[in-house]
């Protein structure tokens, strides 16, 4: 079959919900096309196996930034899932929606139809919560979301120096109040991930009129006139073709800006020096780039406690004998919102990730003995990236210029970041266990330090957004049903159409997109 009704590009967070919904309908046919290959490695559907995934170009696409002007021209490592489940397949699981005001922010901004109370039953539809359904939560959707299993006495010790410092405990990051300190609730299942592709894919793969392909790049749009009518593959070395009545993208912040300027779709004169062809001149495709900004504060312990030292046989055998202990921990066990001095209304600016392990570049160097790291970003950045082409060949990797620390407030954020880690890190709760500071450096004491610290370790949190962004204007790339603004039977649903970012991680909300979309194209 080459003909469908659906054709959805990327079976990533957005595109597995796209595919499950659609497909809900045996009118619709449905084709789902994945670059990378099945989600078969054992290390994605165990939680800690997450750091074995890390640079396995089978379930990765290991990207990287150009040269950051502002962080010592370090080229940053930003990966992205190139699997079924994309990268919810390779993520550390935490299950956040950011703040109300986030999406009250995108309608406002003309994103009609976005404001918080539009998308809470699409949060809530997607969810089978374990503690049960209320007012924000839901049971019996695709997506399953628990308690954590297991967690490392660390990590409670860390919740009682967040309160220490003032900071309450809340039972719920996504409930009403999302200030305060917890552990995270996690899209786990009886101790395994839960991802898209688990959640929402496997059990619909089953169905007739849905067609799943693996290893299938998509290399450019078709079109007919200003219609889009299909898609060209690169499938085990051959050339296809599939039309539908509809294409959806949904690669991502990344892939999807880059697909439609392969399909010239994008900044006239960018393509023009690509040599591609201009369809429709729309400056906004890859623009309006958005991503947390991290910084981990190391500590050493005099404890064997961490997981540095874990001894993983044992490890191993308590998770495959019945799926508990330590690897049922997504290793980044406790969080915290924070409302920092900076914060401009009651909307916490700055979250906190904490991880009972050393973790040095994305866990690339490894620490001698024990210790605990403590992620810290500010949520709502002024910086503005972009995507851009490398060249008009559909498999080479895309020009990624995240523009970090472009204003002076990202600047005093981040070092209020670094100040508020390590005043966590000092609190009684740790007193009897840290014996050293790691990074920053046990000398670096002023604002200037840390900014230096800063500009030589920061790296991404994984959570880059807005380069198709949905609005009202000339400038948006999508309207408010995520179409594509000057071409037909095109849509991009996936985190590259929000307006920016949210108060927190980005898969969740980029489910519950996928969810409002596929309801109003069902309708």
């Amino acid at each position: 079959m080459t003909n469908f009704d659906f054709i959805i590009v990327g079976a990533g967070s957005a595109g597995c919900v796209l595919a499950r919904r659609l497909s809900e309908n045996p009118n619709h046919r449905v084709l789902l096309l994945e670059a990378g290959g099945k989600d078969r490695n054992p290390f994605i559907h165990m939680p800690a196996g997450l750091w074995r995934l890390r640079d396995n170009t089978r379930v990765n696409w290991n990207y990287e930034t150009e040269p950051e002007p502002n962080l010592a021209g370090r080229r940053l490592y930003w990966p992205r899932g190139k699997v079924l489940g994309g990268s919810s397949a390779i993520n550390a699981m935490c299950y956040c929606r950011g703040h109300r005001k986030d999406y009250d922010d995108w309608a406002a901004q003309g994103a009609s139809g976005w404001a918080f109370n539009d998308c809470l039953p699409y949060f809530i539809k997607s969810e089978d919560q374990e503690r049960g359904a209320c007012d924000y939560h839901g049971v019996g959707g695709p997506l399953s979301v628990q308690d954590l299993r297991y967690h490392n006495p660390l990590s409670e010790r860390f919740l009682q120096a967040c309160e220490q410092t003032g900071l309450p405990r809340t039972d719920d990051f996504n409930g009403p109040r999302q200030r305060g300190c917890a552990l995270y609730q996690v899209t786990q299942r009886n101790g395994q991930r839960c991802s898209t592709a688990v959640g929402y894919l496997r059990p619909a793969m089953k169905r007739p009129n849905l067609t799943v392909m693996t290893g299938a790049l998509v290399q450019r749009l078709l079109f007919d006139g200003d219609r889009v009518r299909g898609v060209t593959v690169l499938h085990k070395g051959e050339e296809k073709h599939f039309e539908a009545g509809e294409t959806l993208l949904s690669g991502g912040a990344i892939n999807s800006p880059q697909l439609l300027m392969l399909s010239g779709i994008g900044p006239g004169a960018h393509l023009h020096e690509h040599g591609i062809d201009i369809r429709l001149d729309q400056p906004g495709v890859g623009a309006n780039l958005q991503d947390h900004l991290d910084i981990c504060t190391v500590v050493k312990i005099g404890t064997r406690e961490s997981y540095d030292t874990l001894n993983h046989t044992l490890a191993g055998i308590k998770y495959i004998l019945n799926r508990s202990g330590p690897c049922t921990s997504n290793i980044a066990e406790g969080g915290a919102f924070i409302v920092s001095q900076y914060a401009t209304d009651d909307r916490p600016d700055i979250q906190l990730h904490f991880i009972p392990a050393q973790l040095d570049e994305h866990g690339k160097n490894v620490l001698p003995g024990n210790g605990m790291t403590l992620h810290a970003c500010p949520l709502r950045p002024e910086s503005r990236g972009h995507i851009r082409l490398k060249s008009a060949d559909p498999q080479a990797a895309p020009a990624i210029t995240a523009n970090y620390l472009d204003s002076d407030y990202d600047r005093r954020m981040m070092i209020e970041c670094v100040r508020l880690s390590l005043e966590i890190f000092a609190q009684p709760a740790f007193a009897e266990t840290v014996t050293d500071r790691v990074f920053p450096a046990p000398e670096a004491s002023s604002e200037a330090d840390y900014l230096e610290f800063v500009r030589r370790k920061a790296e991404t949190v994984y959570h880059p957004v807005g380069t198709c962004r949905m609005g009202d204007d000339d400038a948006a790339v999508v309207d408010a049903s995520l179409r594509v603004r000057g071409v037909q039977g095109l849509r991009v649903v996936d985190a590259s159409v929000m307006p920016a970012l949210v108060s927190g991680n980005t898969n969740a909300p980029t489910i519950m997109i996928a969810e409002k979309i596929a309801a109003e194209m069902n309708a």
